[in-house]
C-alpha cells in the first residue's frame, strides 16, 4: 500500500514537474518573467500598498483583484522593502476568492520574514503551508526549510518535513534532507540524535551521502563537543577529496575552542601541504584562539606563518598578540611587536600602550617600556604609568618609593634621587603633575600604614601644587586621624577641606562622629549631628549605640538617655539598638525596673521594640528572680509577631529553673521544639542545673547524654553544673566520673566544684574519697582565700580530717607546705 502510494506521488509530480523548473531563489527580478499586464498589475499592487492611507478596501485594490496569480503575488512581494508591507499583502492575496497560493509564493514570504527575523510570523507561515496542502517539488520544500533554519527555527523546520511528508505534499530527495540537516546544524542547540535520525532516513531511502550531507553533520559534532564522531566525519570528507577551507576552518576552531590547540596547529600545517590556504578572517580567528588558551607560542608561529604568505596584520591583531605576550610577562617580545608597529605605519592605540603599562609594574619593567614608548605616550597614557608604578611599589611594600616618587613629580626632595622614568618623560617634554588618583593611592596605603603624618604632608604639597585634593584623600586621612584619636587636627583638616571647597560626605562626618563617641563627647557629637542634617546626612547607628554604652559604663546612664532624646530632637529616628544599649545600661546601673521604665517610654513614643530589646529585660527579670514579669514580657513579644531567639527561650528556662519551676521550665522546651528552635549548650546547662536541684539527677543526665548525641560539646560551667548537682543529690561517685572527665578534657573546675564533691563524700561517710579530692585541691592551689564565700566551707572540711584519726596524720605534711594556713590554727585550737 505504501509503495503504491509513493509511485502514484512520483505521477503526481511527474505530470506538474513543467512548473517547478523555475530557480527556488526568490531574489530575481521576477517581473522579466510576466507578461507586460501583469508586470503592470505588480507595480499597481506595490503602489495602492505603499500609500499612506492605505484601505483593503479601496475601489481600485477591488478591481484588480481578479487579476491575481502566483507569479504576480511573488513579484509584489519581492517588490516591497518592508517586511510589513510584504507580509501584509501576502494576507490580503491569500483570503482573496480565486486565487490560491502556490509554494514559491509560499517561499518568498518564508525568504522575507526569515531575513527580517519574524520567527513568529514565520512559525505561522508554516501552519498557512500545511493547512493549504499545497503541493511542493523536493528543492521548493527544501527552500522554505533553509528560511526556518536561518531564523533558528528547527522545530519547526523538522515538524513541516516530516507532515509534509506525511501528507503526502512532497516526497523528499537528497537535497531536501540536505536543507534539513543544514538547518539542524544552524542552530544553538544542535540535536545530535535528530541529525543521526535524519542520516538513518536517508540511507534508508537510499540516498548517497555527498559533501552537502556530511559538512552540515559535521558541524553539529563539533558544535556539541562531540570531537571523535567530528575527526572521524572530517576523515571521510578528507578521503572523498571534498575538503576546502570552510570545513577545515570549521575543525581547526573546534580544536582550540576544546582546548587541543597543538592538534589545531598540525590540521594548519597539514592544510598547507595540500595547497589549502586559510584566508585573512580565518588565521585571526585562530590567533585569537590560541591567545586565549594561553598558547601565545602557537599564536606567534601562526602570526609568522601570515607573514610568509603575505598577509598583514592590522592592529586588532597586534593589539590581541601583545595582549597575550604581556600576561605571560615577555616584555621584550612584546616590545618588539609593537616597533614593528611603528615600523609599518600602523599608528599604536592607546589599547595597546595600555597593555604594556598595566601588564607591568616593576620599576625596570616600566623604565623599559617607557623607552620604547615615550614618544607615542599621551596624557592619559602617562597617568597610567604613574599608576602602575605606584602600585607596583605599594604591592611589593615599597611605599616609601612611591612616596617619594610621588614628592619627585612635584618637583620636591630632589636630592633624594629622581626616577630614571621621570627623566625620560622630561627629556620628552612628557612629564605632567600626578592627577588626585595617584596621589591618593599613595595617601590610602599611608594611612593604613599609620603614617598619617607623612599623609598629611602629601595632602599639603599637593595643594600648594595646584592640585584640588578628591574627597577620598581627606577621607582617608581623617579616618586615620580618628582611629588615632586625634579629634582636634580631624575637625581642623574638616574646616580646611571646606576652605577647599570640598564638600564632606557622610563617610567624613560619620569617622569624626565615631571619634567624638570614643570620647564621651555628648556636646560635641550633638553639634556634629547639626552639620549632618544640614548636610542631609544620617549619622551611623553603631557610633551612636557606642556613645550610649560607654556613657553607661561610666556611669551616665542617664545621659545616655537624654543623649538619645537630643538626637530625636535634631530630627533624627532613634534607633531601637541605641535605646536597647541605654536600657542595658540603665538595668546595670539603676536597676531593672528603670530599664523597665525606659522601655515603656519608648514604646509609648511609638518606637517597635526588637527581639533583642526584649531579651535585655527578659534576661534582667529572669535574674532577679521575676520570672513571671518576664513570662509577660515574653509572651507581648510573640503577640507582636516577634519570633524568640534562642537566648530569649535560654533566659526564660534559666529563670525558671532558679525559681525552682522546673516543669515550666521543661514547658518552655517543649514551646522552644514547636518554634523550631534548638537548644544549645546554655540551654542544657540551665535545664541540667535546674533537675539537679529539683532532685530530679537521672533526668540531667538523661538530657547530658542527649546533648551529647546532638554533638554539643559541653563547657566548663556545663560539667560545673552536673558534677555539683549530682553531689547535692548525693550521687558522688558519678559526680567524680563527670569530674575525672572534666579534667581530661582540660578544664579547671574551681574551688566550689571540689567542695561540692568533698562535702558530698563526708556526707555519705566515705571519709578517704572526700580526703583525696580535698588534698586534690590542695595541690593544685583551688583552696579558697579568706574572702571566698566558699572559705567556710573549707574550713568546716578542714575540722572534720583534723578530727578524724585516719585523715589528720595527713595534714602536718600539707601544713608545712604552707597550702592553707587555716589548718595550723585548727590544730592548736
Amino acid at each position: 500500500m505504501a509503495f503504491s502510494r509513493i509511485a502514484l506521488l512520483h505521477q503526481r509530480f511527474s505530470r506538474q514537474q513543467r512548473q517547478f523548473q523555475r530557480p527556488f531563489t526568490t531574489k530575481l527580478d521576477n517581473s522579466r518573467f510576466l507578461h507586460p499586464n501583469q508586470s503592470k498589475l505588480a507595480q499597481n499592487l506595490i503602489t495602492i500598498f505603499t500609500r499612506q492611507h492605505f484601505s483593503p478596501e479601496d475601489p481600485e485594490l477591488l478591481r484588480l483583484t481578479p487579476e491575481l496569480n502566483t507569479k504576480v503575488v511573488e513579484t509584489v512581494l519581492n517588490g516591497f522593502k518592508r517586511w510589513g508591507l510584504a507580509y501584509l499583502f501576502f494576507n490580503w492575496a491569500s483570503k482573496q476568492e480565486g486565487y490560491r497560493n502556490d509554494m514559491y509564493a509560499y517561499n518568498a514570504m518564508a525568504s522575507i520574514l526569515s531575513r527580517a527575523r519574524q520567527n513568529a510570523s514565520l512559525k505561522a507561515l508554516v501552519g498557512d503551508v500545511l493547512s493549504s496542502r499545497c503541493l511542493m517539488s523536493p528543492g521548493a520544500l527544501g527552500f522554505f526549510i533553509r528560511c526556518l533554519g536561518n531564523a533558528g527555527l528547527v522545530e519547526e523546520a523538522s515538524f513541516l518535513f516530516d507532515r509534509v511528508r506525511e501528507m503526502g505534499l512532497c516526497v523528499p530527495n537528497a537535497y531536501t534532507y540536505n536543507c534539513l540537516l543544514e538547518a539542524i546544524s544552524k542552530s544553538n542547540s544542535s540535536s545530535v540524535d535528530l541529525v543521526e535520525a535524519k542520516l538513518e532516513e536517508m540511507r534508508n531511502c537510499g540516498f548517497q551521502f555527498d559533501k552537502f550531507t556530511l559538512t552540515p553533520v559535521f558541524q553539529v559534532y563539533c558544535s556539541t563537543g562531540k570531537a571523535d564522531r567530528a575527526v572521524s566525519v572530517f576523515n571521510e570528507i578528507l578521503s572523498r577529496g571534498w575538503l576546502d577551507e570552510h570545513i577545515s576552518t570549521i575543525l581547526i576552531v573546534s580544536f582550540c575552542k576544546w582546548g587541543q590547540v597543538d592538534k589545531a596547529f598540525d590540521l594548519i600545517e597539514m592544510l598547507l601541504e595540500r595547497h589549502i590556504r586559510l584566508n585573512y578572517k580565518t588565521y585571526c580567528v585562530l590567533i585569537h584562539g590560541f591567545v586565549k588558551e594561553s598558547r601565545v607560542d602557537k599564536a606567534l608561529q601562526l602570526f609568522e606563518k601570515m607573514r610568509r604568505m603575505g598577509m598583514k596584520a592590522d592592529i586588532a591583531l597586534y593589539d590581541v598578540l601583545i595582549g597575550g605576550l604581556c600576561k605571560h610577562k615577555d616584555l621584550e617580545m612584546a616590545l618588539s611587536l609593537y616597533l614593528e608597529i611603528k615600523r609599518s605605519g600602523i599608528p599604536p592605540d592607546r589599547g595597546i600602550l595600555g597593555k604594556l603599562i598595566r601588564s607591568f609594574s616593576e620599576e625596570s619593567e616600566l623604565s623599559r617600556i617607557t623607552e620604547v614608548i615615550v614618544e607615542d605616550i599621551d596624557t592619559k597614557s602617562v597617568m597610567l604609568l604613574y599608576k602602575s608604578l605606584l602600585e607596583g611599589f605599594i604591592r611589593n611594600d615599597l611605599l616609601h618609593d612611591a612616596y617619594k616618587f610621588i614628592q619627585n613629580l612635584m618637583g620636591n626632595h630632589q636630592s633624594d634621587g629622581v626616577s630614571e622614568i621621570i627623566k625620560l618623560l622630561k627629556d620628552y617634554n612628557k612629564a605632567i603633575l600626578p592627577d588626585s588618583d595617584s596621589v591618593s593611592i599613595v595617601i590610602d596605603c599611608l594611612v593604613k600604614a599609620s603614617k598619617v603624618d607623612m599623609a598629611v604632608t602629601l595632602l599639603h604639597d599637593t595643594v600648594q601644587n595646584g592640585l584640588t585634593p578628591g574627597l577620598m584623600m581627606y577621607n582617608n586621612i581623617i579616618e586615620g586621624m580618628c582611629k588615632e584619636k586625634r579629634l582636634e587636627e580631624s575637625l581642623k583638616l574638616l574646616r580646611e577641606m571646606k576652605d577647599a571647597g570640598v564638600e564632606p560626605s557622610q563617610f567624613t562626618l560619620n569617622c569624626i562622629y565615631g571619634c567624638l563617641a570614643e570620647r564621651c563627647d555628648v556636646a560635641g557629637a550633638l553639634d556634629l549631628l547639626k552639620k549632618m542634617r544640614f548636610y542631609g546626612f544620617e549619622p551611623w547607628i553603631k557610633h551612636s549605640t557606642f556613645l550610649v554604652k560607654k556613657l553607661c559604663e561610666n556611669g551616665r546612664a542617664v545621659d545616655a538617655c537624654k543623649y538619645l532624646d537630643d538626637v530625636v530632637g535634631e530630627g533624627f529616628l532613634g534607633h531601637m539598638v541605641a535605646y536597647t544599649a541605654a536600657i542595658d545600661g540603665l538595668i546595670k546601673n539603676d536597676g531593672v525596673d528603670r530599664g523597665l521604665e525606659l522601655f515603656r517610654d519608648i514604646c509609648a513614643k511609638g518606637h517597635s521594640p526588637d527581639v533583642i530589646a526584649y531579651n535585655v529585660l527578659i534576661k534582667a527579670l529572669c535574674k532577679a528572680y521575676r520570672t513571671t514579669e518576664a513570662d509577660n514580657l515574653f509572651n507581648e513579644m510573640v503577640s507582636k509577631g516577634l519570633k524568640p531567639s534562642v537566648a530569649t527561650y535560654n533566659s526564660m528556662i534559666d529563670g525558671w529553673c532558679k525559681e525552682g519551676e522546673i516543669d515550666r521550665a521543661m514547658s518552655c522546651i517543649a514551646r522552644m521544639y514547636e518554634d523550631e528552635k534548638d537548644p544549645d549548650v546554655i540551654t542544657y546547662t540551665s535545664l541540667i542545673h535546674g533537675l539537679c536541684a529539683s532532685g530530679r539527677p537521672s533526668e540531667a543526665i538523661s538530657h547530658w547524654n542527649e546533648m551529647k548525641s546532638k554533638h554539643y560539646c559541653p563547657n566548663r560551667i556545663t560539667f560545673m553544673a552536673l558534677i555539683q548537682g549530682l553531689c547535692k543529690c548525693g550521687r558522688s561517685s558519678e559526680a567524680l566520673v563527670y569530674f575525672r572527665e572534666m579534667e581530661e578534657k582540660e578544664m579547671e573546675p574551681d574551688s566550689a566544684v571540689y567542695l561540692s564533691l568533698v562535702s558530698s563524700f563526708l556526707s555519705s561517710e566515705n571519709i578517704s574519697a572526700g580526703f583525696g579530692i580535698f588534698r586534690e585541691m590542695v595541690h593544685t592551689g583551688r583552696f579558697p582565700v579568706s574572702l571566698d564565700k566558699n572559705y567556710l566551707l573549707a574550713v568546716d572540711a578542714t575540722n572534720k580530717f583534723v578530727e578524724d584519726f585516719r585523715t589528720s596524720c595527713y595534714l602536718p605534711g600539707l601544713i608545712k607546705d604552707g597550702r592553707f594556713p587555716i589548718v595550723a590554727a585548727v590544730i592548736r585550737k
